[in-house]
């Protein structure tokens, strides 16, 4: 567990109490400080009632004046909750746990920080960073929107990296992280019913770059427009700043687990972090080669009568599902769940590959109805089971059933996890 002096003390309120609102209460109670923390589920409450040095209490009905901190969940809407907008009234800094760790870092061993961003694509380059850092040899941490909560794990020795995936919703809520390499993948349309528009997102993301000292590195992917705007804005700095160009033909046949030109991006990423670490190129290219890639990303769960069943679970938007539906030839797709937007534009240059969709959740009678015309085939299936039986009977040998929803999966799902899951267990149910 990290702790800190930094924290002893001074009071901090906690809302929300899963795992990583949990590990917080534990890090800041660990460290001395006065901690009030509350969630809506009684279970949650509970389990924090039972840390030594805790009060549960229901946060709403606190006097936030003077508190050193209300430490939220991404989950929780900045731009809508109450308490959000009492904590800025009472001039109470609004911070999530990666901002604790930046607080915290200057009582740690002597280590670095990656941290890594983007719409599409970070966790896949954050396992990939990680993985390559542990074949090297370099003691190395993941956490943040991946993994373990950073505040529950154990301290690097010195000459470790803590490498962290970090969604915009936590990047909203750090004020003071240095990275001492800072990514941004790609930025395109997502999680708009937090921000005042797409220009807010984008603008999200950068603020990882604006929190960096200016010697630091920045690894930015330039395929879209705001990407590429950031940075431009970042040319000061030099040799500091690496530009990832889409398009860049490599040789991927030594990466199993790094297919497509989605994947090319993310190993550009990778490759580009570990060069700026210090990282010998033997150790690179070791990693890439032994990458085993995530659960729930364009992940082979089986084959079954020379059908191919993958599970894309983790693609939760149409830009993330775009390159699955580009790496397979011909695909009966299972689509739908709680949707981002009204569209699958972004999916629509693969459309050729698809021999039937089966839609779902939701989403379903909208996806089903911008689908026909435009792919052979299209079944309203409702739910995943359903979906599965469908497409495993409809589906011929060499052809592969993807699920790659291209939504969220709250509608019927706990997360994209339990998803894919699920997926796993209607496939292995066949008769």
């Amino acid at each position: 567990m990290i702790v800190s002096q930094t924290f002893e003390g001074r009071r901090y309120a906690v809302l929300g109490l899963a795992r990583s609102g949990l590990a917080t209460v534990r890090a800041l109670a660990k460290s001395g400080a006065h901690v009030v923390a509350w969630d809506s589920d009684l279970a949650a409450r509970d389990r924090a009632a039972g840390i030594n040095g805790v009060i549960v209490h229901d946060i709403a009905r606190l006097n936030l004046e003077g508190a050193a901190g209300l430490v939220v969940s991404p989950g929780v809407p900045l731009n809508t909750h109450p308490l959000a907008a009492r904590a800025r009234d009472a001039g109470v800094p609004v911070i999530g746990d990666i901002e604790l760790f930046a607080q915290a870092r200057a009582g740690l061993p002597p280590h670095r920080v990656v941290g890594i961003t983007g719409t599409n694509g970070k966790s896949t380059t954050t396992a990939l960073v990680h993985h390559i850092l542990d074949t090297a040899g370099v003691p190395a941490a993941m956490g943040g929107n991946i993994g373990l909560p950073i505040l529950e794990q154990a301290p690097l020795p010195a000459g470790g990296v803590y490498v962290l995936e970090l969604s915009s919703y936590q990047v909203d809520l750090t004020q003071t992280l240095d990275c001492d390499v800072a990514v941004l993948l790609n930025v395109t349309p997502d999680h708009l019913d937090r921000y005042d528009g797409f220009e807010a997102y984008a603008a999200s993301k950068a603020r990882l770059f604006a929190m960096q000292s200016p010697a630091h590195d920045a690894v930015i992917g330039i395929g879209d427009a705001p990407s590429a705007a950031i940075a431009r804005g970042l040319s000061a700095r030099g040799e500091h700043l690496t530009k990832i160009a889409p398009g860049v033909c490599m040789d991927q046949s030594r990466w199993p687990a790094l297919q497509g030109p989605h994947n090319a991006q993310n190993a550009l990423a990778a490759i580009a972090v570990a060069r700026a670490l210090g990282v010998a190129e033997a150790a690179i290219d070791a990693g890439l080669e032994s990458f085993a890639g995530l659960p729930h990303r364009m992940q082979t769960i089986g084959t079954r009568d020379g059908v191919a069943f993958v599970d894309d679970s983790k693609a939760t938007n149409p830009e993330s599902t775009a390159p699955a539906l580009g790496a397979f030839a011909r695909i009966h797709w299972i689509v739908g769940g709680k949707r981002k937007g009204d569209d699958l534009d972004a999916c629509a240059p693969h459309f050729d590959r698809v021999v039937a969709a089966y839609t779902i959740g939701e989403a379903g009678p909208l996806f089903r109805d911008l689908l026909q015309g435009r792919v052979p085939a299209v079944s309203l299936a409702g739910d995943l089971a359903t979906a599965v039986t469908q497409a495993a009977a409809a589906a011929r040998p060499g052809e592969t059933v993807l699920l790659s929803p291209a939504c969220a999966s709250f509608d019927q799902f706990r997360d994209y996890e339990d998803r894919g899951q699920a997926f796993r267990a209607a496939v292995e149910g066949l008769a």
